[in-house]
C-alpha cells in the first residue's frame, strides 16, 4: 500500500509503458493529456450515456474542441440494459456517417457501461482505432476502465461479446465522484474490497482504517484509495494482458455474482453482486480451512459499513448454479471458480462442487 500521493500510473506490456492512468483532481490536465496523443488532425468522437452527458459532456467537449479538427459525441440511454449491441450498431452507424477513420479517436466518457461499450466498439469499428477511457464512476475509476477489456451483454448474458482492447490513456477526475449517487458509490466499494482481499491484505486493512474518510468521501483519501486499487489492478493486468491465468483472480465473487446479477435482471449493482458473491465463495474458503470466520465478519463489517447488501432474496439455489454454467468463466465444462487461500491471495480452483456452492448460497440467501 502506497501512501504518497502518485498523479501518473504507467501501465507496462512487454517492457514497454503502452498508457498510463492519470489522476487528477479536475478535467484541467485533460487538453494536454490528450494532445499528447497526436491528436490535432484527428476527429474525436466521445460516446456517453444519457445521465453523464449532462453533467460533463458540454465541458469535456470545449476542452477536446481545442485539440482536434472535430468533436462529436454518441449519446446512448443510460442504465446496463443498453449495454448490446443494438447500442453497438448506433454508435457504428454515427462513426459512418461522420466519416470517422482509422486515425481517429474515441472517447468513453462515463462508468463502467460506456467504458466496456465504447472499448468493443473500439475494438471493431474498422478493425480497430484508438480509444481514451475517462472513467467518471469509482467502479470504472478503480477496475473496469484500466486493463483493456471490452465487451457487451448479449441477451441476459453478461460480457458474452467482447474484445481486449487497450486504451491510449485513463484520465481520472476524482472530483467527478462527488456527484455519484450513494449506490453507485457503494457499488464501487464493492471492488475496491475485492481488490484487497485478492492481492493486498496491508490495502484491506487500509480501506478498515480510514473507512470513516472514504464514505465521507475525504478527497486525499478518495485519491489514495484509487491509486491502491489502480495499483493492484495494473500489477494483475502487466503479468496477464488476456486473462490467460493470473488475471482471472480478479473475478473473485463473480462466478455466482454473475448469476444473480443476471437473475435479477441486472437490478442489482455490478459491485453489489460481485461483494455478495465473495462472500458466498469466502464460505466455500472457510469450509475448506482456507480463512478464518473472523475474517469473514471483518469483510461482511466493511460491506455493511458501506451499504453493500449482504445477502440476496428472491433467488434459489440450482437457478443460481445453472446460471453460472453459462458464465464465460467456464473452461472445458468446469467452473474456473477463485478462492482465497488466506485474506490477500487468490487463487484459481476448479474443483469446486455443486454442493459447496449449494451450502455458500445457503450463506447469502435469506
Amino acid at each position: 500500500m502506497i501512501t504518497e500521493h502518485v498523479n501518473r500510473i504507467p501501465v507496462h506490456l512487454d517492457g514497454k509503458t503502452i498508457y498510463d492512468i492519470v489522476l487528477e483532481d479536475s478535467f484541467g490536465a485533460l487538453a494536454k493529456e490528450i494532445s499528447a496523443l497526436g491528436t490535432e488532425k484527428k476527429k474525436i468522437c466521445i460516446i456517453v450515456d444519457s445521465n453523464v452527458a449532462d453533467l460533463y459532456l458540454d465541458e469535456v467537449t470545449k476542452i477536446l474542441s481545442g485539440c482536434c479538427r472535430e468533436v462529436t459525441s454518441y449519446v446512448f440511454p443510460a442504465g446496463e440494459e443498453n449495454k448490446n449491441l443494438k447500442t453497438v450498431q448506433g454508435a457504428y452507424e454515427h462513426l459512418i456517417l461522420n466519416h470517422y477513420d482509422r486515425k481517429d479517436l474515441l472517447v468513453a466518457l462515463g462508468g463502467g457501461v460506456t467504458g466496456d461499450l465504447c472499448g468493443f466498439v473500439a475494438a471493431t469499428y474498422l478493425r480497430g482505432v484508438d480509444f481514451v477511457q475517462i472513467p467518471t464512476t469509482l467502479l470504472s475509476q478503480v477496475d473496469s476502465g484500466i486493463g483493456g477489456k471490452t465487451g457487451v451483454d448479449f441477451d441476459s448474458y453478461k460480457n458474452m461479446v467482447g474484445a481486449f482492447h487497450m486504451p491510449k490513456l485513463v484520465y481520472t477526475n476524482v472530483s467527478v465522484l462527488r456527484t455519484l449517487p450513494d449506490d453507485q458509490f457503494s457499488g464501487g466499494m464493492g471492488e475496491v474490497i475485492k481488490h484487497g482481499l485478492i492481492l493486498d491484505k496491508e490495502y484491506f486493512d487500509w480501506i478498515q482504517t480510514n473507512r470513516a474518510k472514504i464514505l465521507a468521501k475525504d478527497a486525499d483519501t478518495l485519491k489514495l484509495l484509487i491509486q491502491g486499487s489502480d495499483f493492484i489492478k495494473r500489477e494483475v493486468v502487466e503479468i496477464d494482458p488476456t486473462e490467460q491465468n493470473e488475471r482471472a483472480t480478479l473475478n473473485f465473487g463473480h462466478t455466482l455474482g454473475h448469476a444473480i446479477e443476471k437473475l435479477k435482471n441486472f437490478t442489482m449493482l455490478h459491485g453489489h453482486c460481485v461483494a455478495v458473491g465473495a462472500l458466498a465463495a469466502m464460505n466455500i474458503c472457510k469450509e475448506r480451512g482456507l480463512v478464518k470466520q473472523d475474517e469473514i465478519d471483518a469483510y461482511k463489517a466493511l460491506m455493511e459499513y458501506f451499504s453493500i447488501p449482504t445477502c440476496v432474496s428472491g433467488l434459489n439455489t440450482e437457478e443460481v448454479i445453472a446460471a453460472t454454467k453459462n458464465d464465460k468463466k467456464m473452461e472445458a465444462g468446469v467452473i474456473k471458480f477463485i478462492l482465497l487461500d488466506r485474506v490477500g491471495h487468490a487463487y484459481i480452483d476448479r474443483t469446486v462442487t455443486k454442493d459447496e456452492m449449494e451450502r455458500a448460497l445457503a450463506t447469502i440467501f435469506r
